[in-house]
């Protein structure tokens, strides 16, 4: 049986080789070069119909969105997310809270914080704000619980995978103790380590014009894609 993940060098990218790492799961990897358009293509379509990565194919078995791979990977291995319905219920509402919040908010952060043509300060604030909120709900919750849930699972890898990246959108984390606690227990993690690795990440180059619309497209779209699974 052979696991074959694409996927490019961004958190939700991040997402599925970081759990794939944790649940010790053999996979081939196929990067999808996004500045040219790879996600786009007809074979990648035929696997991912929304033409986002990442995406993933367990033996001829075709699995898009990175929140429901991360549901199939656990399901599968029965590792990362609890059987019983009310640990399960927790991790889900946690998977869910970055897929329809943290990720289409930082998305929208870092389009018109990094890479709008025009900077629009009232459209900066409102998304770093609203990540700042955001972060503070997780604070809260990581004040009661060592990880999201309870216990480690996908809701920490989903959550963990845009949370530090916050730099890179500018929103501050300072003064949330448990968040930042939660942040670096993760980082530690020798498998969300290798994760972070996979693939290799772009140099991109902030003077190309080509680059930068097509980032402000994958970003604009992570906004759609994360209200569709909201």
């Amino acid at each position: 049986m052979t696991i074959t993940l694409y996927t490019a060098a961004t958190p939700n990218g991040y997402k599925v080789s970081v759990a794939l790492e944790e649940m010790g799961l053999a996979y081939d990897v196929r990067r999808i070069d996004l500045t040219h358009g790879e996600q786009k293509s007809p074979e990648f379509l035929a696997i991912c119909p929304n033409g986002r990565v990442p995406a993933l194919v367990d033996d001829g078995f075709a699995v898009f969105e990175s929140g429901a791979i991360l549901v199939y990977l656990a399901e599968k291995t029965g590792k990362l997310l609890p059987s019983a319905p009310e640990g399960r219920s927790l991790v889900m509402q946690w998977l869910m809270f970055q897929m329809s919040g943290i990720g289409p908010i930082m998305g929208q952060a870092n389009v018109f914080y990094r890479y709008f043509p025009e900077k629009i300060p009232a459209a900066i604030a409102r998304y770093q704000n609203e990540g700042r909120r955001l972060f503070t709900v997780l604070d809260t919750q990581l004040a009661r619980h060592e990880y999201l849930a309870g216990d480690y699972s996908i809701a920490d890898i989903a959550n963990w995978c845009w949370v530090r990246t916050a730099k890179w959108s500018g929103i501050d984390t300072g003064n949330l103790p448990n968040l930042l606690r939660w942040k670096a227990a993760i980082a530690a993690r020798p498998a969300a380590q290798r994760g972070v690795l996979v693939p290799e990440a772009v140099q991109l180059k902030p003077d190309d014009g080509a680059e930068i619309r097509s980032l402000v497209d994958r970003a604009s779209n992570m906004i759609d894609s994360g209200r569709r699974e909201a």
